[in-house]
């Protein structure tokens, strides 16, 4: 004895079923939801032998600062240890601290530049 009525196919349990009476499984898509990049602070440190005047062009040059808020960064540096050149996403933060860090080994200095979760 065969049927040859078509079949539906069955549902896994976990799975809703909803149908207008065809057969037909509407299934509701998410929205996807993304979360912005986390942000990183790149700092330097201070030390005894970097010249003030190298800082300054160092986050001049580097972190687009104008002399005024460069000097006064340089300073808080100078009195407090380290300052907060900027805040950026991980890859860029990091390409500074690298191009910091050559920069200063190229002009002989032991300038330390880091980067930490902001």
């Amino acid at each position: 004895m065969s049927d040859d009525t078509p079949k539906t196919p069955k549902l896994p349990p976990s799975a809703p079923r909803r149908d207008g009476g065809d057969g037909a499984v509407v299934v509701e898509r998410k929205r996807a939801r993304t979360k912005p990049p986390g942000l990183y602070q790149v700092v330097l440190l201070n030390d005894d032998y970097t010249p003030m005047e190298f800082v300054v062009m160092v986050l001049q040059h580097f972190f687009q600062h104008d002399v005024d808020t460069a000097t006064h960064i340089m300073l808080k540096i100078h009195h407090e240890g380290r300052g907060v050149c900027g805040v950026y996403t991980k890859d860029v933060a990091a390409t500074k601290v690298e191009l910091v860090l050559a920069a200063a080994r190229r002009d002989g200095h032991p300038l330390q530049c880091i980067m930490e979760a902001a």
